[in-house]
C-alpha cells in the first residue's frame, strides 16, 4: 500500500490590512465626490485633502500587505495550494476590472448610439429636439452641448499616439522581462523590467501633459464639458488610475528583482503583475480606438 502526502496549507493569522483598505477607499469616495462637486466653483473646499488622505491610507495598506506577503513566500511558508488560490484570486480581480471598464465603454456607446441621436430627433423622439433644443446638431465628439457649452475634441495623433507607443512597448519589454526570469537570465531581467517601469512613468508622464494641454484655454475640455468631457476623463482617468497601480506593483517586482527574489519555477508575483500590465495595455488599445479615433 502506498501512502498518499499531503501537502501542508498555511493560514495566515487575521489581518487589519483589510479594515484599512476599507477606510482608505471610504476617504477616497468622499473626498473625490467633494473635489470633484466643487471644481466648477471658486471655493477650494476639504475634498481634495481628504482624497489625498485615502490615497495615502492605501498605500500604506497596499505596501503593509505586500511586505507580509513577501515574508510569508521568502519564509517557505506557501504550498502549491496557495500558489493556486493566489492564481484564482488574481484571475478574478483581472475579471473584475474587465467588467469595470466594460461598463464604463457601455456608457460611452449607449451614449453615441441612442442619447445624443434622440436630442437631435432621431428613431421615435423627433419632438424630442423640437421641443427641447431645436438647433441642436447630434454629432461625436460633441463639441457643442444643447445649453450651449464649446469645447474641443481630443484628437489621436500628438501626446495620444506616443502614448499608444509607449504602452505598446511596455507590453513587449515585459514579456522579455518575463521571458528572462523563466530563463534565469538576471542582467537581462533587470534591463527589461526596469525599462518597463520607465515607460510606465513617461505615459503618465505624457498623460499629464495631455490633461494640461486639454484644459488650456485653447481647449477648453473640461470635465464638466458636457457628456464628451464626462466619458473622456471618466475612461482616460480610471485607466490612468490603473496604470499608477500597475507601475506600483512593477516597482515593487523591480526592488524584488535586485533583492534576489523569484526563480524561474517559483514567481507567480512577477507574473501576476506582468497579466495586470498586458490588461492595462489592452485597455488603453480600446480607448485609443474608441474614445480618440472614432
Amino acid at each position: 500500500m502506498t501512502t498518499k502526502e499531503y501537502e501542508s496549507y498555511y493560514v495566515p493569522a487575521q489581518s487589519h490590512w483589510p479594515i484599512i483598505g476599507a477606510i482608505g477607499l471610504f476617504l477616497i469616495a468622499i473626498g473625490a465626490g467633494q473635489y470633484v462637486s466643487t471644481l466648477a466653483s471658486e471655493e477650494a473646499g476639504w475634498g481634495g485633502w481628504v482624497l489625498i488622505a485615502g490615497i495615502a491610507v492605501i498605500i500604506y495598506m497596499v505596501f503593509g500587505w505586500f511586505s507580509n506577503v513577501i515574508n510569508e513566500s521568502m519564509s517557505g511558508k506557501y504550498s502549491h495550494q496557495m500558489d493556486n488560490s493566489f492564481k484564482q484570486g488574481m484571475s478574478w480581480f483581472i475579471f473584475s476590472e474587465v467588467m469595470f471598464f466594460a461598463a464604463f465603454f457601455g456608457a460611452l456607446l449607449y451614449a453615441r448610439t441612442f442619447s445624443v441621436p434622440w436630442l437631435d430627433g432621431a428613431g421615435n423622439n423627433v419632438m424630442t429636439g423640437e421641443v427641447l433644443w431645436p438647433e441642436f446638431t447630434a454629432t461625436w465628439p460633441l463639441i457643442k452641448t444643447p445649453d450651449g457649452t464649446t469645447t474641443t475634441g481630443m484628437g489621436w495623433y500628438g501626446l495620444p499616439l506616443i502614448n499608444t507607443i509607449l504602452l505598446l512597448t511596455s507590453s513587449v519589454t515585459a514579456h522579455f522581462a518575463h521571458v528572462a526570469l523563466e530563463q534565469d537570465k538576471r542582467p537581462q531581467l533587470k534591463f527589461w523590467l526596469g525599462l518597463t517601469v520607465l515607460l510606465g512613468l513617461v505615459f503618465l508622464y505624457c498623460q499629464g501633459l495631455e490633461y494640461a494641454h486639454g484644459y488650456a484655454d485653447e481647449m477648453r475640455l473640461y470635465l464638466d464639458s458636457g457628456i464628451y468631457g464626462n466619458t473622456f476623463y471618466m475612461l482616460t482617468g480610471f485607466h490612468g488610475m490603473h496604470v499608477t497601480l500597475g507601475t506600483i506593483m512593477l516597482i515593487v517586482m523591480l526592488v524584488r528583482v535586485f533583492k534576489g527574489h523569484f526563480t524561474p519555477k517559483n514567481h507567480f508575483a512577477f507574473q501576476a503583475a506582468s497579466w495586470y500590465w498586458h490588461f492595462v495595455d489592452v485597455v488603453w488599445v480600446l480607448l485609443f480606438v474608441f474614445v480618440y479615433i472614432i
